[in-house]
């Protein structure tokens, strides 16, 4: 059955936001952005966000159905919450005057601004997935910020690793990595009825680092 991940979004009023907004900032992803070109949201999430996006990010697409690479609702597998503009793909064009946008909006449940263009477009994603089709929530559970919004609309076909229970986000992207090297993605378990907090788990061994060819 298809299968789309849903990856929580960055946080846009933090500093590594701001550096990307800077006018001073003297790197490429920075000149993209305030040049009006822009750049694939996923790309500016993970500069933002760090090693948890960009685990998230690099999992999804490891594991994302080939079924779905030519269909526009489900992004290509691998949707991301935006504040304020719904799912969005990952691969979709941001702007500096969009970051603007996301960090304007509070991420709340009960803030209408947020809540319904994320109903509007899960729901046009429930439609293009059918019955049967799975979305498997990247993020965080413990916060009804993005669960109380999906269940609404996927019920029991709302899933999630329960292997990130008790993890804080640098464990959590770390661990996604690690199963994207590996090919081995983590088993998913139906969001409602979930434990949402737990103990923490031990901590992750090292990532191997890559050798330096020697010349």
């Amino acid at each position: 059955m298809p299968c789309v991940y849903l990856l929580s979004p960055a946080n846009c009023t933090g500093r590594r936001a701001q550096q990307l907004l800077s006018p001073r900032a003297g790197f490429e992803l920075a000149h993209r952005l305030q040049s009006g070109s822009g750049a694939p949201l996923g790309e500016v999430f993970s500069f933002v966000s760090g090693l948890y996006f960009r685990g998230k990010l690099t999992y999804a697409r490891r594991f994302a159905d080939p079924a779905l690479a030519a269909d526009d609702t489900c992004g290509s597998g691998v949707l991301v919450i935006t504040p304020g503009a719904g799912l969005r793909s990952a691969d979709t064009i941001v702007t500096s005057e969009a970051i603007l946008s996301f960090a304007s909006i509070d991420v709340d449940r009960d803030n209408p601004g947020y809540r319904r263009p994320l109903e509007q477009s899960a729901g046009a994603l429930a439609t293009a997935l059918g019955p049967e089709g799975d979305v498997v929530l990247l993020g965080s559970i413990a916060s009804p910020k993005y669960i109380d919004v999906l269940l609404g609309i996927f019920g029991d076909r709302l899933l999630f690793p329960p292997a990130f229970v008790g993890r804080g986000d640098m464990s959590r992207g770390g661990l996604l990595l690690r199963q994207a090297a590996a090919g081995e993605p983590l088993e998913y378990a139906p969001v409602r009825g979930a434990i949402r907090h737990g103990v923490r788990p031990p901590k992750l061994p090292p990532l191997a680092r890559a050798r330096s060819a020697r010349v």
